[in-house]
């Protein structure tokens, strides 16, 4: 289904935000839609970025050098039409835990997206955000979080925050063990994330994946 191209917002020379209009697009925080050029017949798969009430839709994208779409898609002019199906997937959260459950978001690079939707969605959500970035430029949107629920971990720049992979991180930590987990990003991330999250006593039944490449 063609959606209108709103705006294009560039958060670093290879992350941007693309804003289509929504229609009647009913979708819950955290699925995914499939996006593409209209009319080339190739799509990739990029997780909702906007809220459940926005009355627009967001993905925040980052560009693969090159890539079939994500450089594409960059391009596309304001009011133009891009390709948009979906939405798909089960990486939501149970509508009986928003008010009385407690969240563990742990993400890499864009895998944030998920969680910027479902903190817009749910404001008041008892939650805390550990996302793995290489540089401080791939901080993406930092006003919209809440600075003491949000950790940084920062692997290839100094900085007076954590410096070194997420993994790294949790590894230190003392984890409530009550949360519930949500992972998104690379496979290598959410692999280890998930070994180290049952060693510290987390059932799988807790820990919710999605995973980027």
């Amino acid at each position: 289904m063609p959606h209108k191209l709103i705006n294009i917002r560039n958060l670093s020379s290879s992350a941007y935000v693309i804003r289509l209009e929504r229609k009647n697009i009913f979708f819950k925080a955290g699925q995914c839609f499939n996006l593409g050029i209209k009319g080339s017949g190739v799509n990739r798969e990029y997780s909702i970025y906007s809220g459940e009430n926005d009355p627009y839709l967001e993905f925040l994208i980052k560009e693969v050098r090159d890539g079939t779409v994500s450089p594409a898609l960059r391009k596309v002019k304001k009011g133009a039409e891009i390709e948009l199906h979906g939405p798909y997937g089960s990486f939501t959260i149970d509508p009986k835990q928003i008010n009385q459950g407690r969240f563990l978001f742990i993400g890499t690079g864009t895998g944030i997206a998920p969680f910027h939707s479902f903190i817009r969605t749910y404001p008041k959500l008892d939650h805390q955000i550990i996302v793995g970035i290489r540089t401080l430029s791939e901080q993406y949107d930092p006003p919209d979080y809440d600075i003491s629920k949000i950790v940084h971990c920062v692997s290839r720049e100094p900085w007076d925050g954590f410096n070194g992979r997420v993994t790294s991180y949790l590894f230190d930590k003392t984890l409530d063990s009550t949360n519930t987990c949500y992972l998104c990003g690379n496979q290598s991330m959410i692999h280890d994330a998930y070994e180290l999250l049952r060693g510290k006593g987390f059932s799988g039944d807790q820990i919710f994946t999605e995973a980027f490449f």
